[in-house]
């Protein structure tokens, strides 16, 4: 399998980790512990597994979030439930949405428990090198049930192929803004004032990075990419894909197509059923 092939794989399955963004189940659980609705429970709620970090922390791992937002949420939300309250809290949100999303039998399915543990397989093939993040979820304890397994092993590769991700940005000389630009101006992300809205930058502060990116010839001053900010995102992506390789190649190619065929009715059934709201991607 090569590093293209890869990364096409890990995108595909990235559904079944990323539906625990837009859960209400998920948000009901962090909820009840006394968090607030919406950002403190997605910052506080993915940042868990570091522990009682402050905002810098989580916000150089996240990337392309405003450090002033993060800062409103973290690390505040320690002080109304622990880190670890706050783990587990999330893992009976993401029992419930899949058992929502999906349905007991398919929960219960052999086809749940195999995929399961080929994901687990991969999972404990990726290696936390300069990987915090990735480091700080690979941690956590494994859960018992299968789709808790493949939860919890499609996040750790999520998390270790978005920390690659970030060191792919940072080689491009992209600021954690500019990548929120110029991946939004590719058409496969959010909508500007989704990203604008979630990522807590205000139209001032796209512009102005919108205004960087035209410097450097990446963009059109209307926010389009030019030629060579076409190419930059594409050498992004390729070596986030190079960079996210090793867990696959150890994997084998026949293990990862079994895990995409399981997967894959899966993630159908849960975008189905309503796991993400509409008019947030383009």
């Amino acid at each position: 399998m090569d590093a293209h092939d890869a990364g096409r794989t890990a995108r595909s399955l990235e559904t079944l980790h990323a539906l625990c963004y837009f859960s209400a189940e998920v948000e009901s659980a962090l909820v009840d512990l006394g968090l607030r609705k919406g950002r403190m429970c997605y910052f506080a709620g993915r940042a868990a597994p570091m522990g009682r970090v402050g905002g810098g922390p989580v916000a150089a791992t996240f990337y392309v979030f405003n450090p002033s937002l993060v800062g409103h949420f973290i690390p505040s939300a320690w002080e109304i439930a622990s880190p670890e309250d706050v783990h587990e809290a999330r893992y009976r949100g993401v029992d419930a949405a899949y058992r929502n999303l999906l349905g007991e039998e398919v929960v219960a399915s052999a086809e749940m428990a195999e995929a399961a543990g080929i994901a687990r397989e991969l999972a404990e093939g990726c290696t936390p090198d300069g990987r915090a993040l990735h480091a700080a979820h690979a941690d956590m304890a494994w859960p018992e049930d299968p789709h808790l397994v493949l939860f919890h092993a499609l996040t750790l590769v999520r998390e270790h192929r978005g920390d690659g991700h970030v060191a792919a940005l940072l080689h491009a000389g992209l600021t954690g803004r500019e990548a929120l630009v110029s991946h939004t101006a590719t058409g496969k992300g959010f909508t500007v004032p989704a990203a604008q809205a979630t990522r807590g930058w205000s139209a001032e502060e796209w512009q102005a990075s919108v205004d960087a990116l035209a410097d450097r010839g990446l963009m059109t001053p209307g926010g389009d990419l030019t030629d060579d900010g076409i190419a930059l995102r594409e050498q992004v992506e390729a070596e986030t894909d190079r960079l996210g390789l090793a867990p696959w190649a150890a994997l084998g190619e026949e293990k990862a197509t079994r895990l995409r065929e399981l997967a894959r009715p899966f993630a159908k059934q849960a975008v189905a059923a309503g796991a993400f709201p509409g008019g947030v991607f383009a």
